[in-house]
């Protein structure tokens, strides 16, 4: 079969949340051609395979791409959310994200959209219905926006043995079921495991009902401290001064957990079980107060088998039956542990330059290629925050954020371009403004006070860090 030639100055390697940010900025601040690849059929990558009732956990209105509002500033007024700005579900996104490519990108005639296709590397990608490969003369660079390998309960395939006749499935098999179950097993303790118990709850479940398999528990963000809008500056950036003054005040890492639970910045679901997990999940008070309904919660690791009547574990084993329904939320939603120097050459790695924020971060890094000629200055500006995993990596990220930002706060025409980017839903919000309340005055008097101090104590606190990162990594050799 003959290969067909094409050319283009950018390549961007797929078209959900990271690819569609990135390209959206260099449409916006460059004169480049792109093509744009991906293997599904439409435009937002993982929300093609998501649960149905799927919704973002941030705020909708600092997600999406740069140049299209996802929502209009609209707050939830019913629901576990109600009173904070609303989440919008995949569907919204998935036609967000059609609208951007049909009425943005391929209108300004310089944007070149290949679905179902297979990236094969060095410029080849295949069609997976018609089998025609291509071969791109890239002019410019080649942008890889998967990174994140976000994984899905719909694609995963789970890391034990399930025997036959056992009732198992991803929780987007839930809607689906139409007779009762004696029982509902929901497998793993992340964000979609919090999604599966509140869809259950929602839908009459008796609490008693659900048994929760909880490898790890997780520190959990109060989504409240997450809006981007003046009227939550008292939770938002009362946050930020809050988690500062931890940091700045923290006698160890236990403390630093203490004191951030303590002043709201972090939660929950059980306080009387530390949590070892961290993933960046949040949620909202309403959903904690749902989710401690659920008391039958097992903590015996991670299942290394199911069959019709027993649930087995590394060193124990649980009962179950042929008429539970087992639902499948251990996919780790983005797995990847390593990082790279994001631009190498030719290529540029998309990766997070603020902890869990991927959207913010290819627009900003798309800004970075449109506004900077030399590598090492673009690097520099683009230091990696590593992906969170265990509770130590909240300080890791926030630590690497922190230095990031202190970084960009020297690059004036940097600063300008932050406070205007819709994207980032922050740093607006601390701009000299002459109607300052008391209120926000001395939140930001806090602020400025902890930083410097937070700095100063940080060697200390990731010191013992490492020092408890080398022992989990003896322990995992050793089991």
């Amino acid at each position: 079969m003959s290969i067909q030639q094409l050319e283009t100055d950018y390549l961007i390697i797929g078209s959900g949340a990271v690819g569609m940010a990135f390209a959206d900025v260099l449409l916006a601040e460059t004169d480049a051609n792109i093509i744009i690849v991906d293997k599904h059929h439409k435009p937002g990558g993982h929300w093609n395979d998501a649960y149905s009732f799927v919704t973002l956990h941030q705020p909708s209105s600092f997600y999406g791409v740069s140049s299209r509002e996802l929502c209009g500033g609209t707050l939830d007024n019913i629901g576990l959310n109600k009173g904070l700005s609303e989440l919008a579900t995949g569907a919204e996104i998935m036609s967000y994200y059609d609208k951007v490519m049909r009425h943005t990108f391929l209108p300004s005639g310089r944007v070149q959209y290949f679905p179902m296709c297979e990236y094969q590397g060095d410029g080849h990608f295949t069609s997976l219905l018609s089998g025609t490969t291509h071969k791109v003369k890239v002019n410019k660079k080649v942008i890889d926006g998967t990174y994140f390998k976000t994984s899905v309960p719909a694609t995963h395939t789970p890391s034990f043995d399930i025997a036959d006749g056992v009732k198992f499935g991803p929780l987007n098999d839930l809607p689906n079921l139409t007779e009762p179950c004696d029982g509902y097993v929901v497998v793993g303790g992340g964000k979609t495991g919090i999604d599966a118990v509140l869809w259950l709850l929602e839908n009459q479940i008796d609490p008693d009902q659900i048994t929760w398999i909880m490898p790890r528990d997780a520190w959990l963000i109060d989504r409240k401290n997450t809006q981007p809008s003046r009227d939550f500056f008292v939770h938002t950036i009362g946050a930020q001064a809050t988690q500062a003054e931890a940091i700045a005040e923290a006698k160890s890492i236990s403390d630093l957990f203490d004191r951030l639970e303590q002043g709201g910045v972090l939660m929950r679901i059980d306080p009387n079980v530390r949590p070892k997990m961290f993933h960046g999940a949040t949620v909202s008070s309403e959903e904690i107060k749902q989710l401690r309904r659920v008391k039958n919660i097992i903590r015996k690791g991670r299942i290394t088998r199911i069959d019709k009547d027993t649930i087995y574990f590394a060193d124990t084993h649980i009962p179950t039956t042929t008429n539970t329904m087992h639902i499948d939320c251990s996919a780790r939603a983005v797995p990847v542990t390593e990082t790279y120097t994001v631009f190498q050459d030719n290529t540029v790695i998309v990766q997070n330059m603020r902890t869990y924020q991927p959207v913010f971060s290819a627009a900003f890094i798309a800004h970075i290629e449109a506004s900077y000629d030399d590598d090492a200055i673009k690097n520099n500006l683009c230091r990696v925050v590593p992906l969170p995993n265990h509770d130590t990596d909240w300080l890791v990220g926030i630590v690497a954020q922190m230095q990031n930002q202190m970084r960009w706060s020297q690059e004036p025409a940097l600063r300008e371009w932050l406070v205007n980017n819709r994207l980032d839903g922050f740093t607006k919000l601390v701009q000299p403004c002459e109607s300052r309340t008391p209120e926000e005055l001395a939140i930001l008097q806090r602020l400025k006070k902890a930083m410097p101090q937070a700095a100063a104590n940080m060697p200390k606190l990731m010191g013992e860090v490492v020092q408890i990162n080398a022992e989990r990594q003896t322990n995992a050799t050793h089991a």
